[in-house]
């Protein structure tokens, strides 16, 4: 049954993004895709050097609920490849030319998984007027290393600069630029009045490959996120126990759910 269940979910995965279109972003070719009717449009932002096939678990649901617009950024997936080393600046830029490229005007409800929503938060407070709410799925954070050190210090400045040489020797040099180069990286704290949910696994592992991911971390990184949510007038912590870094995959029910009762949230602020 579970195969029969695999190969189902992998048919789906492909008649879900079969209607790539491609437009030109700041000279490069951007692939997209525009699924379901309605307002606000949801803006999905994948994480690391995933591209847009990263919300497919999601994607046909979530267009049930509202116009929904999944891309991928310039060298990952479809989009045209190149080698350059991108900022979250510069990434949050390309979003918004993009949004403008394909005719969407109106403020979006941005949400962003992983690395994506470093993005996004850059995004929210740079183009206040562009974002009428706010998702972060698992969000990368520049406290992440603060949760290794507060730990154990020592091991964590090991653990910390392997974990960068990996990143490097992987290719993830565009999206980690800004991550590892700044040291501290801002919050963000002049991101507008909106309703912003973060969902955040604590979810514990049982061999833990770094100090990032012991019992101890997981507690932390849950409390981190649900003090960032809760800074907000319109914040709202979502954890869960029932999937690790990837949610949309492991949980997609409960991200579709999050995402309509945030778009609930904005319209009845409206």
């Amino acid at each position: 049954m579970k195969k029969i269940w695999c190969v189902f979910a992998l048919l789906l995965s492909s008649l879900v993004s079969a209607e790539a279109q491609f437009t030109t972003v700041n000279g490069y070719s951007v692939e997209y895709e525009i699924a379901g009717t309605g307002e606000p449009t949801v803006f999905l932002e994948a994480g690391g050097s995933a591209g847009m096939s990263d919300w497919d678990p999601v994607f046909s649901q979530l267009a049930k609920h509202a116009r929904v617009v999944r891309y991928s950024r310039i060298g990952n997936g479809g989009s045209e490849r190149v080698r350059k080393n991108y900022s979250s600046e510069e990434y949050a830029k390309e979003a918004q030319l993009l949004l403008r490229a394909l005719n969407i005007n109106e403020p979006v409800v941005y949400i962003a998984h992983s690395y994506g929503a470093y993005i996004a938060r850059v995004f929210a407070a740079t183009y206040p007027e562009q974002v009428a709410g706010l998702m972060l799925i698992e969000p990368a954070s520049e406290h992440d290393v603060d949760i290794m050190r507060k730990i154990d210090l020592e091991k964590a400045e090991v653990e910390i600069a392997q974990i960068k040489l990996d990143d490097l020797a992987n290719g993830m040099s565009n999206q980690y630029l800004d991550f590892w180069s700044k040291r501290p990286l801002p919050d963000y704290p002049q991101i507008a009045d909106i309703p912003v949910t973060v969902i955040a696994s604590i979810k514990q592992y049982e061999e833990p490959p770094v100090l990032f991911f012991t019992d101890e971390a997981r507690v932390m990184w849950g409390q981190l996120h649900t003090d960032w949510a809760n800074d907000f007038p319109q914040g709202r912590a979502v954890l869960t126990n029932k999937s690790f870094h990837y949610p949309q995959h492991d949980e997609p029910e409960l991200v579709v759910d999050e995402v309509a009762e945030l778009l609930a949230r904005i319209k009845r602020k409206s």
